[in-house]
């Protein structure tokens, strides 16, 4: 998984629009990249929610927020515009971009094993370099961590 103090991966994906997403594009603001395992299903609507109605609080961060999934386009579509969520969500449905930050992960359900995204989430500071990781998400406390490593981070970039 990657770390604090390591640049972050630079990625394209496409959005749920089918706009393509480049992270480098977002250089100069801090950005929340948080990966999560499927497209609405309960906890990832819980987490999802959660952003869009803290979204006031991620504005007065100036953060932009990405959320990933290996969902294809189409469901990730139907997932913003089911919850109207009124943020970005990107496809990574060869989950190229999960493997490439440790997040891609083999999992158990009910005896089962599977593949599949760690709900984890990489708060990226204005410069590109991972400022904060949360590697285990619980969905419930997903904006109050995230909004307080943004805090943090708002106070090493203004010099606070």
């Amino acid at each position: 998984m990657i770390e604090v103090g390591q640049p972050a991966p630079d990625f394209e994906l496409p959005d749920q629009d089918g706009q393509t997403v480049k992270l480098s594009a977002l250089r100069g603001r801090p950005v929340v990249v948080y990966f999560y395992p499927r497209a609405d299903t309960p906890g990832c609507t819980v987490q999802a929610c959660g952003v869009r109605d803290h979204s006031a609080d991620y504005s007065a961060y100036d953060a932009e927020v990405l959320g990933i999934s290996p969902d294809p386009v189409a469901d990730v579509k139907g997932f913003a515009d089911k919850y109207s969520l009124g943020f970005t969500l990107l496809a990574d449905a060869d989950h190229a971009v999960a493997e490439r930050y440790g997040v891609w992960a083999e999992k158990s359900m009910y005896g089962k094993k599977f593949w599949g995204n760690q709900r984890a989430t990489f708060v990226i500071g204005p410069d590109g370099v991972v400022a904060h990781v949360i590697p285990k998400v619980k969905p419930a406390t997903h904006d109050e961590q995230v909004l307080q490593a943004l805090g943090l981070l708002s106070d090493r970039f203004s010099g606070a």
